[in-house]
């Protein structure tokens, strides 16, 4: 059987120039079929899916004999959940139906429309389509060309963590059972005993017993390899958006910059399966492809990337001689100029204690693109009622047969934004669980039920359930910052003016997002009264720049008389 994926065309008067204009790009890797009317294309998919055939696209011509490509894209998802949608539009007719087509994509009737080429190479409709078929690929299909082999039996919860790792990095990776023949290869490099999970790196490298930490550190490079008395100008604790950001500017200025993360790469919001209200990208970017453009884009420029390890402590340079302060990770240790804080926040846990022994076997927290592929056909629920939730519920909505989110509030319009709002009431198998919180649950080594508490009567109700994501709210880890760091109440670093006032030099705040240790910085989430969201994290990291110029500025008035 053919298993290239498909991609359905629905031709109306421009039906022959549209299957050349497919053919002749994405004919090698896609298994191009065509049809001529809603009717047939519906048939059609439901035969390929009867087939477990992939469809990876359905693009629609805007006039069908029978229909119009808003109604027949609507209708797919019953079908075919996963396979992205696209109208594709006569330049002639564009004016007037741009109107309709933009409402439609708010109601996510489709994923987006572009105008039919009028000539060769037209690069923007190529642009858009790849992108989503990139999306696709990367958050549906199984690779076809592997980066990292993990070997570890069905169900081993180390070996699931590595797989959530590597999927927010965007690796390529597979899971091997060790009787499976291509695992045979690996364990024989790895040594009789070896410890499971073992798995193979993309350089060679076989890591036994692998945890998380420790096939990061393999991949971008471990801490020992920091050279002996190096100083960096700016050490970033933290790489998710505002630490990306403010490594990309800080080394595109010629400045020294380490960066410093304990797990993945991209925080939090590298597990959101796809960001639509980032400036510049009018289809949506996942937040795994933002922060691996960002990464890339930083070590071009110079940005040096340590993971794995948690920063310990930071060593604030003496009074007399504040030239650099020490940051401490296990068995390491640098010096930097300057420190910018960007470590984010983490998921609160739900703090029932059965749900919790089941991390990793039907329960997580955040994690719902990597997991989704794996709760098909499932009853699944998400705890939360932000961005970050909503994003998962809608992914998950395209592989699981119901989602469910519970939230404390009355809705969803108080903590998440419209346009996701509106996704999630036009999704038929998402419904809403409100004035609710999660009692208790549990299940024979897996997930398999939980019992709901009605915040207004009291009243409690059991459900099924074989998968359960937490998204419930943030909370910062400040406790290993040095004690002349000051903090709110919440545990949140404090900036600038919002500082205690006994803190501030000769009646002077610290820098807009300076903190209470001259040369530490704070940005994104980690701060207090910071926005919570993407874009503004990448601003306060891009802002962050001309604080660390001044300060940098500063020190070298300080050691040599004027600035050098």
């Amino acid at each position: 059987m053919d298993v290239h994926p498909v991609i359905l065309l629905v031709g109306g008067a421009h039906a022959d120039e549209i299957e050349a204009e497919f053919r002749a790009r994405y004919d090698r890797d896609y298994r191009i079929e065509c049809v001529g009317s809603a009717t047939a294309a519906l048939e059609a998919l439901r035969d390929l899916v009867a087939g477990d055939v992939p469809v990876a696209m359905v693009a629609s011509e805007y006039r069908l004999s029978d229909s119009d490509a808003v109604t027949l894209l609507h209708q797919v998802p019953a079908v075919v959940a996963t396979a992205r949608r696209v109208a594709l539009v006569p330049v002639a007719e564009y004016t007037d139906a741009v109107d309709g087509l933009r409402a439609a994509t708010l109601r996510r009737d489709m994923d987006t429309f572009v105008g039919i080429p009028r000539g060769e190479r037209d690069e923007e409709f190529h642009t858009a389509l790849v992108e989503l078929l990139s999306e696709w690929g990367w958050s549906v299909s199984r690779p076809t060309v592997t980066a990292v082999d993990v070997v570890a039996p069905e169900g081993d919860r180390q070996a699931g963590a590595v797989h959530d790792l590597l999927e927010r990095l965007g690796i390529p990776n597979r899971r091997l059972d060790p009787l499976h023949e291509d695992a045979r290869a690996v364990l024989e490099e790895a040594g009789s005993g070896a410890q499971l999970p073992v798995v193979r790196a993309y350089n060679g490298r076989i890591i036994t017993g692998a945890t998380p930490a420790a096939v990061t550190e393999a991949i971008y490079g471990g801490f020992d390899s920091i050279p002996d008395g190096s100083i960096a100008d700016v050490v970033v604790i933290g790489a998710g958006p505002a630490g990306l950001a403010a490594a990309v500017y800080a080394a595109s200025e010629g400045l020294a910059t380490i960066v410093l993360e304990r797990d993945a790469i991209g925080g939090q919001a590298g597990s959101s399966s796809m960001i639509r209200n980032y400036l510049g990208f009018p289809r949506g970017i996942s937040g795994m492809r933002l922060a691996q453009r960002s990464r890339v884009q930083a070590g071009r420029f110079g940005a040096r990337f340590y993971t794995g390890r948690a920063a310990a402590r930071i060593e604030p340079g003496p009074a007399d001689e504040p030239r650099h302060h020490h940051v401490h990770v296990d068995g390491a240790q640098m010096c930097a100029r300057t420190v910018v804080l960007a470590t984010g926040v983490a998921y609160r846990r739900l703090g029932v204690e059965g749900i919790d022994d089941l991390v990793g076997a039907g329960v997580y927290y955040g994690a719902a693109t990597s997991m989704a592929r794996e709760m098909a056909d499932r009853d699944v629920y998400v705890v939360g009622g932000g961005n970050s939730a909503g994003q998962a519920a809608v992914h998950l909505a395209k592989f699981a047969g119901s989602v469910t989110m519970v939230v404390r509030r009355a809705g969803l319009a108080e903590t998440m934004s419209d346009y996701l709002v509106r996704e999630i009431e036009a999704t038929p198998n998402i419904s809403l669980l409100a004035r609710t919180v999660v009692a208790d649950g549990g299940g024979d080594g897996w997930l398999r039920w939980l019992r709901f508490q009605d915040l207004d009567s009291g009243s409690v109700t059991l459900r099924m359930a074989e998968g359960l994501f937490c998204m419930l709210g943030a909370e910062p880890d400040c406790s290993w910052l040095p004690g002349g760091l000051a903090l709110d109440e919440h545990g949140f670093v404090l900036t600038g003016r919002d500082t205690p006032r006994e803190s501030w030099a000769d009646g002077c705040p610290p820098a807009s997002l300076e903190t209470t240790l001259p040369g530490v910085f704070a940005v994104g989430d980690v701060r207090a009264g910071s926005m919570k969201r993407v874009a503004s994290a990448s601003g306060e990291g891009a802002s962050v720049l001309p604080l660390v110029h001044a300060h940098l500025t500063w020190l070298s008035e300080q050691e040599y008389g004027a600035p050098v």
